[in-house]
């Protein structure tokens, strides 16, 4: 079976924003918690996941429309289109 090819947003990433900071910043302003961390890749803004229960990454993807997160875990290395539901995986590079 072959894989599909990857959408145009994952295509078109050149480098992948990092987190500024390991924190959700929604979680962050109402003192909540979160499981695990995305950042978006159009504005930088990080954001719990969908296992935590405020979904802010999610929230965020439907209130701004920008496509793409990548994997705030350390020694994680993928990113997420929401809008074609597609997963990629990427090599880190040598100074990240």
């Amino acid at each position: 079976m072959t894989r599909p090819a990857a959408c145009n947003h994952l295509t078109e990433l050149i480098e992948i924003v990092p987190a500024r900071a390991y924190v959700c910043d929604e979680c962050v302003k109402t003192g909540d918690t979160w499981v695990h961390l995305r950042t978006c890749q159009t504005c930088g803004q990080t954001h719990c996941c969908d296992s935590s229960k405020n979904k802010h990454a999610t929230k965020h993807y439907y209130a701004t429309g920008h496509p793409v997160v990548a994997s705030a875990e350390p020694g994680e290395y993928w990113v997420w289109c929401y809008a074609d539901e597609q997963l990629a995986e990427y090599k880190k590079k040598p100074d990240q």
